[in-house]
């Protein structure tokens, strides 16, 4: 009986000594980030969650910020569940016209078509995740009716801390107009966790393949959550950025989303959002970087 007692205390111990290094290390983790970021003349939001939703913080992650392009990556879900129900389909042909092509706004579409194209939805949706093509980013927002029914379906399946209200169009032309598209870093979190794990059979088999092979064969952001990773590994991300302001010098977002994968097999869903920052962009990449990385340790360490 002695030995029973003596044994399950021994357990309870491990257990207090687990849960106080696990406390240790996350709030090492924190301040990591906290030393990264306050250093900074920049607002920085960050949610990080490990698989199964474990080891999970956030900083300023009930913040709005603005998304910039990061909402391709809720336009593709979108477009890509109207594809399962059969509205459209990844081979269908839609033409680009010339008029389409809008000078002045990031493009590769155009640089490759400056005569317009016709291209099938798989080739836009590369474009538009992979390449961030702001070009075809309107497009599919056409075909889907509106930036709004992007925000509606996302709505519908109880995410409400995201908003989209406006195309790449009006978005370059104002400067203001990017704050109405907005997320929290923890609700961009939630989104990835949810359409990683293909919740509610989200997107058909076929379509959530497709989806994560654009998401890890993103070009855009090598300096950011990649940036001091280990060569080799693998982040299905995407990408935003609003440029500076050539009056106040502010850059209103510089951001990263996406899931990194670890030579264990495991993985992690971060995002991280950089807004009113005054440093250039290299600075502001690096915080990312160095976000990213300080995760990626501890996660490693697991």
């Amino acid at each position: 009986m002695k030995m029973l007692k003596k044994m399950r205390l021994l357990f309870l111990l491990g257990l207090l000594v687990s849960a106080e290094a696990y406390s240790q290390s996350i709030a090492t983790l924190r301040r990591q980030i906290a030393q990264i970021a306050d250093s900074k003349d920049a607002v920085v939001g960050v949610a990080i969650t490990g698989r199964d939703g474990q080891d999970t913080l956030s900083v300023y992650g009930s913040r709005r910020f603005p998304m910039q392009s990061v909402f391709k990556f809720p336009i593709a879900v979108a477009m890509l569940s109207e594809v399962d129900k059969g509205t459209f389909s990844l081979d269908q042909k839609i033409t680009i016209k010339k008029s389409e092509l809008l000078p002045g706004i990031y493009s590769p579409i155009r640089e490759t078509y400056p005569e317009g194209a016709t291209l099938t939805i798989a080739e836009i949706l590369r474009y538009t995740v992979s390449l961030s093509d702001n070009v075809g980013c309107d497009v599919l927002l056409r075909l889907l009716g509106s930036p709004q029914e992007v925000e509606r379906y996302f709505h519908e399946r109880s995410f409400k801390e995201i908003s989209i209200k406006i195309n790449e169009e009006i978005m370059q032309g104002d400067w203001e107009a990017q704050f109405r598209n907005w997320t929290t870093p923890n609700e961009a979190n939630r989104i990835l966790q949810a359409c990683y794990e293909n919740r509610d059979n989200l997107l058909s088999p076929e379509s959530y393949d497709f989806l994560w092979g654009l998401m890890k064969t993103t070009e855009t952001g090598k300096n950011r959550l990649k940036g001091q990773l280990p060569e080799g590994t693998v982040v299905a991300h995407k990408t935003g950025w609003s440029g500076r302001n050539e009056v106040t010098g502010i850059t209103a977002a510089v951001n990263n989303i996406g899931v990194v994968f670890l030579p264990d097999g495991n993985y992690f869903y971060i995002s991280v959002f950089v807004t009113d920052s005054k440093e250039d962009l290299e600075t502001n990449e690096r915080i990312i970087a160095d976000i990213a990385k300080a995760a990626w340790d501890y996660f490693a360490r697991q």
